[in-house]
């Protein structure tokens, strides 16, 4: 299977990963994943909590973040390694 690749700048050769998706269970809606995205890929979302949810929260809503422009993810994996709560899931894509 032949993947996209691309080069770094001394000429290596890369494998950008892609977003495939964000576990809203494990966000904490801290907002790293958002400000590192220069391609707008994010965006914050609140979602309703359960009365069985762990945690301690004063709303009936919290924030998260969700994919709102997934086609714009370039592969570099800052959000992922900004994240804190390991809330993604990435993959290479084939050519």
């Amino acid at each position: 299977m032949a993947y996209v690749t691309g080069l770094t700048k001394s000429g290596e050769s890369w494998t950008p990963e892609f977003v495939e998706s964000l576990d809203q269970a494990s966000c904490i809606g801290c907002g790293r994943c958002y400000n590192v995205c220069t391609r707008d890929v994010f965006a914050p979302e609140e979602i309703e909590v359960d009365e069985d949810d762990e945690g301690d929260y004063d709303d009936d809503v919290r924030m998260v973040m969700a994919l709102a422009n997934v086609d714009n993810c370039i592969g570099c994996g800052a959000c992922a390694k900004s994240c804190s709560k390991n809330c993604f899931t990435s993959a290479t894509m084939e050519a």
